[in-house]
């Protein structure tokens, strides 16, 4: 299975830097991921859904290490990239 597509979102926000979206195969999209500012770095949530107590589930998610990996490698550095694009456009305008 091979990723083809990543689209990213940026929001105005401390913790919640973008959303994002992953297209498997040209075939198979998932929504909603969130790249997010952690005490570490920046990780990617997968997509979740609020339970009657309260506490969140993973919609989507990968079962093993390396396919986790490679979501969150090419999730980030796609949001890295328009981050930097839209600091150079807002920086430019001031």
């Amino acid at each position: 299975m091979e990723i083809t597509e990543v689209r990213v979102t940026i929001r105005p926000d401390d913790k919640l830097k973008a959303f994002a979206s992953i297209t498997f195969d040209h075939c198979f999209v998932v929504r909603g991921l969130k790249v997010i500012e952690g005490n570490k770095g920046l990780f990617v949530a997968m997509p979740s859904r609020r339970r009657p107590d309260g506490t969140f589930q993973d919609i989507a998610h990968p079962i093993n290490a390396p396919m986790r990996e490679e979501i969150e490698g090419r999730v980030i550095s796609q949001y890295l990239e328009e981050a930097g694009s839209d600091e150079g456009i807002s920086q430019s305008a001031v």
